[in-house]
């Protein structure tokens, strides 16, 4: 049992899912006969994590209303409602009272992935990260955004920024899986719209605070359009994407 929090994402519009999400929220498209935001609620569950925020905006009654407080998933939700949207950043910022003042662990609901987060923990501990992002390579990394770590793992680098790098790095996807110490709300403006990666992480790095990657090659899709979610529809039911916790 990990002795923290997580937040998980959930606000967002889904855009890219339309015309589904003009009338369902992107957290509860259906991926393999489950809501999509099920299996990051099964998966930090599995990791022993019993108390969840999650984030609400868009068609947020939607997904109260299919979740409740989580003890149907074996955890305890409590909803961050953001009035207007916050994006990653703020969303984060706005729930910083219901993180308990500790550890966090923070997840994207359009994110199916499994992995043992005690491992990742345990490098975040030993590193004193103030933030550990979950990173995994990929041929298409770059349209993501890349983040670029040194030998021993520490983030230098992020969408190119901060300039001036000239060490040896190696680049990275972001899986949206990142675990976080308090310190990081010392980067945050009070809540309005900002993003974690463009904003508050660039901030860190040219602050000189440790952030470190850990590197994941096991199990990981995106779930951010119709194509996304037949894919991995198809994955689940052929067993080609095995997730430990289902």
């Amino acid at each position: 049992m990990l002795a923290m929090r997580a937040m998980i994402l959930a606000a967002g519009l889904g855009t890219r899912l339309r015309p589904l999400t003009n009338t369902t929220p992107k957290a509860l498209a259906p991926v393999a006969d489950r809501p999509l935001i099920e299996y990051a609620l099964r998966f930090v569950r599995a990791q022993g994590i019993h108390e969840v925020v999650i984030n609400l905006h868009y068609l947020g009654d939607q997904i109260r209303a299919r979740l409740g407080d989580g003890r149907d998933y074996g955890v305890r939700i409590t909803y961050s409602v953001e009035e207007r949207l916050l994006e990653t950043g703020g969303g984060v910022k706005q729930a910083q009272a219901l993180l308990d003042g500790g550890t966090f662990l923070v997840v994207n609901s359009d994110a199916i992935l499994d992995l043992d987060l005690a491992a990742v923990l345990d490098a975040h501990r030993r590193n004193r990260a103030v933030a550990t992002l979950v990173l995994r390579p990929d041929p298409d990394a770059a349209s993501y955004g890349l983040l670029e770590i040194d030998q021993s793992g520490r983030l230098r680098r992020l969408r190119g920024q901060p300039a001036g790098v000239d060490e040896p790095l190696s680049a990275y996807m972001f899986t949206g899986c990142q675990i976080l110490e308090p310190r990081v709300f010392d980067f945050m403006p009070t809540p309005t719209p900002f993003s974690l990666t463009r904003q508050t992480y660039v901030e860190m790095l040219r602050a000189g605070e440790p952030l470190y990657g850990f590197v994941h090659t096991g199990p990981w899709m995106v779930v951010d359009d119709a194509e996304g979610m037949a894919r991995a529809t198809q994955a689940i039911r052929s067993g080609r994407l095995r997730l430990s916790y289902l």
